[in-house]
């Protein structure tokens, strides 16, 4: 049985946080996207720990493009040494349009082709195929050397 707990927002206070979780056994650790980003909780526990998965339960999809998020799981991956998972929600249509001030429409579909967009933009890093990521809602075509991403070794973060 698998079992996660969540580590707060104080910088200061994570990486304890963290450490204590990961001696007691948990599974992983969550950060969730609420009043804070999820992501930064995540790098100060991956100082302080060496087994648990470090997750994002949830970070808001739609209020970033798939290649910021892309980028951001390559390098949590990469630091956490392969224990970071991305866990995407899609929050409600007012906070996409009045609070995030992005586009909303067809949630579901969106977020398939989100996370197929994600997938693509790692195959172009990890297995160097051609970008040609062509959906109805995103378009990912361009990726020079100077902006692929290196340092790596442990591939694409897993994301439900």
């Amino acid at each position: 049985m698998k079992v996660d707990g969540g580590v707060g927002f104080d910088l200061d206070m994570v990486g304890a946080q963290a450490q204590e979780l990961e001696e007691m056994g948990y599974s992983g650790l969550m950060s969730a996207e609420t009043a804070h980003d999820p992501f930064f909780p995540l790098l100060v526990a991956a100082q302080h720990t060496e087994k648990v998965e470090l997750m994002t339960s949830i970070a808001v999809a739609f209020a970033r493009s798939p290649m910021t998020l892309a980028n951001i799981g390559h390098d949590l991956n990469a630091y956490s040494k392969g224990r970071f998972v991305l866990g995407l929600g899609s929050q409600i249509r007012a906070h996409i349009t009045k609070r995030f001030s992005m586009p909303w429409s067809s949630p579901a579909a969106r977020m398939r082709e989100f996370i197929l967009a994600m997938r693509a933009i790692w195959d172009n890093w990890h297995e160097g195929k051609a970008l040609e990521f062509a959906g109805k809602f995103y378009t990912h075509t361009l990726m020079t050397p100077f902006f692929t991403p290196s340092g790596n070794d442990f591939g694409a973060p897993k994301v439900f």
